[in-house]
């Protein structure tokens, strides 16, 4: 069979699969993949019988059609085929719950990066090497790697893969949700905490940010409970990542952004970084007047309590109960004339 008459039985069976005729569209396929002499048209009728039994259920067939695949893509020597070929496998694996196959494929596929295919692809390894790390119940890397396939399909514009990626975090949230349920039970905090957290990054994917808020408060307060200073990064960058969903960030927003990126670098010991976030921190309190006018801290950095004065100044209660004032100090002072003060 030539390289034309291949090209035209494949789309005789596209066609026919295509019109729900699954059994007959099968049998064209596999014609061509008996008499086809032409490599890429038996790598391309290979791929079809891949999808064909994926969508049926039979992932047998699917990993048999799949190992045949790699040895066609090895003899058309060429990379984009050899990815497309891997990640197939991956899936293949996946569907069978080989989950460590499934993850060492799709880093295969990651790795061949610079391939026109590759680079088209990758949000569907992702997609597939998070589905394995969530059937190894390795939560945070499973969300690591549906957040990544998730903003290729955003960047991409693929409403397939996001519907997918969508359904994955759906199997995901119950998982968790159940997790929860166990960790609640025996006690278990730092399950507790972790299981938070996820919840937390899912709403933050679905961008959900006041949803997603709370819930990293509550992983945060058990990761500092705990002394899990790993945990309560991870929790940091979450936060963080909200406030830059927030297409506006208002002044409130970004003296919060600093505050958290200060102890995130203050953790990790990134002494240029830490002073940079303190600088723009403390700028941000000055432009707000977030600060006492009479010991001069910043105001709502730490639990104190404050007295609010009709003229909108706020000082700490305790400042201004120690000085005996009754009056605004600051006000006071703009109206003395200079000389005086």
């Amino acid at each position: 069979m030539g390289q034309d008459q291949t090209k035209q039985q494949i789309e005789k069976g596209l066609h026919l699969y295509q019109s729900n005729q699954t059994e007959k569209a099968l049998r064209v396929w596999m014609r061509v993949l008996e008499k086809s002499a032409d490599p890429a048209g038996r790598f391309r009728v290979l791929g079809c019988l891949i999808t064909a039994h994926a969508e049926m259920g039979r992932y047998k067939d699917m990993l048999k059609f799949a190992v045949v695949q790699i040895d066609t893509a090895r003899e058309l020597e060429d990379p984009d085929y050899l990815t497309e070929s891997y990640l197939n496998l991956a899936r293949s694996n996946e569907k069978l719950c080989e989950f460590q196959k499934t993850i060492s494929y799709c880093k295969t596929c990651l790795n061949m990066q610079g391939t026109t295919v590759s680079l088209q692809l990758n949000g569907q390894v992702s997609l597939s090497m998070g589905n394995a790390f969530l059937g190894l119940s390795i939560f945070q890397k499973a969300l690591e790697c549906f957040e990544k396939a998730l903003r290729y399909a955003h960047n991409n514009d693929d409403k397939m893969l996001e519907c997918r990626v969508c359904c994955s975090l759906g199997n995901f949230y119950a998982q968790i949700k159940e997790s929860m349920k166990i960790a609640l039970q025996h006690g278990d905090r730092p399950l507790q905490a972790l299981c938070l957290l996820c919840f937390a990054d899912i709403h933050r994917n679905r961008k959900d940010v006041q949803t997603a808020f709370p819930r990293y408060d509550s992983s945060m307060s058990i990761m500092t409970e705990i002394g899990n200073r790993l945990g309560l990064i991870q929790v940091l960058l979450g936060v963080t990542k909200c406030w830059m969903i927030q297409k506006e960030l208002d002044k409130l927003g970004l003296l919060k952004l600093h505050c958290l990126c200060e102890r995130i670098y203050r953790t990790k010991g990134q002494q240029r970084e830490l002073r940079d976030h303190v600088v723009k921190f403390h700028e941000c309190v000055e432009e707000m007047e977030l600060y006492c006018g009479m010991c001069g801290e910043s105001i709502g950095e730490k639990n104190n309590q404050l007295q609010a004065l009709p003229c909108s100044h706020f000082f700490h209660l305790k400042c201004l109960q120690a000085n005996g004032t009754r009056g605004c100090p600051n006000c006071r002072r703009l109206s003395v004339k200079p000389g005086y003060v």
